[in-house]
Parts: structure tokens; C-alpha cells; sequence
């Protein structure tokens, strides 16, 4: 059984860092399929944040580039989320997911999601 486990949200005030992690369990071979960042707020839809290829070129959205950065640790299966200068509006349950096919910016590419993590940004 493949899971995705998230850790790392919180409460922090605008400028602060923080360090999502997400280890993947049950999947053979992490090294060789990508992973992705979602988050979602409250009324919304769930959108693309991050995303990291098998050979580590990655991808953000416009609002995450300059201060986001994904990266992974093959050796221990986890895929990490370096949030710097955060911001209100960064306010999400933030979710990964292994990334299956197509585009990395599309929710529908990937095909297993973990439960998410609270990040809350006070202004």
C-alpha cells in the first residue's frame, strides 16, 4: 500500500520560514518517479505549488518561484518543501503527491496524495 505522509505545517507569522517534508512508504523505486506540492485553502480549488522529476529538474508557480524550493532525498524517500518569506495568502493545507504522467502542474497526474499539513501564515 502506497502512502504519503506530510509533516512539517504550522502556525508562523509573515517573513517566517518553514520546512515541509512528505516521506513515501510502500512504493518501490522513489527514485525513479517524480513528486509534486499541491495546497489547497479554505473555498478553494486545489492548486500546483512545486514539483521535482526523477533527475531533479523542477518545477514552481509563479507565486512559490524565488522563495520555494523542492528537493528530495532519494535514500530516504522523502521529498522536501523549503517555504521562505511566507505570506498570508501562502495560508493552504498543503498536500504531496507522486507524480504518475503528464504535465507536473496538473492535479490529475498524479495518482497518490497525502492527507496534508496545515500551514498558517498571520500577518
Amino acid at each position: 500500500q502506497v502512502q504519503m505522509e506530510e509533516s512539517g505545517g504550522g502556525l508562523v507569522q509573515a517573513g517566517d520560514s518553514l520546512r515541509l517534508s512528505c516521506v513515501a512508504s510502500g512504493r518501490r523505486f522513489f527514485n525513479s518517479f517524480g513528486m509534486g506540492w499541491f495546497r489547497q485553502a479554505p473555498g478553494q480549488e486545489r492548486e500546483f505549488v512545486a514539483g521535482i522529476s526523477w533527475d531533479q529538474t523542477t518545477y514552481y508557480t509563479n507565486s512559490a518561484k524565488g522563495r520555494f524550493t523542492i528537493s528530495r532525498d532519494n535514500d530516504k524517500d522523502t521529498v522536501f518543501l523549503q517555504m521562505n518569506d511566507l505570506r498570508p495568502q501562502d495560508t493552504a493545507v498543503y498536500f504531496c503527491a507522486s507524480h504518475n504522467r503528464g504535465s507536473f502542474y496538473n492535479h490529475a497526474s498524479y495518482n497518490y496524495w497525502g492527507q496534508g499539513t496545515q500551514v498558517t501564515v498571520s500577518s
